[in-house]
């Protein structure tokens, strides 16, 4: 049986720049890294496990499932691994293989590796729960001190990359664009 990737309701729906313009600065953070989530979720939304992993911006060999398994990487890297310190391997490939999830991919795990992610938001989550924005840690590549802040930041400017990685992707698979689900 094939899997579709499920159509979502935006959490983050209505007027984001100004509802996320007077909150604190944790909501503030929380609600744009929960927008390009939900945006990444939206790019797949609808779409079957082969389109999932179809790979349409050649020579490139990036395909939806390839960021949805690197995001699912990057979660767990710097919110739980790095900033939590839970020692915990890499979520679909083994340990510093350098390719975070990006290959590797295969249409036929799309509804595991789609489950994987949302795991992996929702552990992310459980991890920072309660903690302050200035808690430090420091990074096992490089031996920086970086903030709970830091991490933030980093991780909306990734979603923000690969969404737009995302838009190139779903348009020349189906046509579709925006940052809503149709319908």
């Amino acid at each position: 049986m094939t899997w579709t990737a499920p159509r979502i309701t935006r959490t983050t729906a209505g007027d984001l720049q100004l509802a996320l313009g007077t909150v604190d600065e944790r909501s503030m953070l929380a609600g744009w890294l929960q927008w390009h989530r939900e945006t990444l979720l939206v790019k797949c939304a609808g779409l079957d496990q082969e389109a999932l992993a179809r790979t349409t911006a050649e020579p490139s060999g990036l395909s939806l499932l390839g960021l949805v398994r690197h995001l699912a990487e990057i979660e767990r890297w710097w919110f739980r691994r790095s900033f939590a310190g839970e020692p915990l391997g890499d979520v679909f490939t083994g340990p510093d293989d350098g390719d975070e999830g990006l290959e590797g991919v295969d249409a036929a795990h799309a509804e595991h590796d789609y489950a994987a992610y949302l795991a992996e938001v929702e552990a992310a989550g459980a991890a920072v729960a309660g903690r302050n924005l200035d808690e430090t840690f420091v990074t096992t590549r490089g031996g920086r001190t970086c903030s709970l802040r830091w991490v933030y930041l980093a991780m909306i400017q990734e979603y923000a990359r690969h969404n737009g990685h995302a838009d190139l992707l779903r348009e020349r698979t189906d046509g579709a664009t925006g940052d809503y689900p149709a319908g």
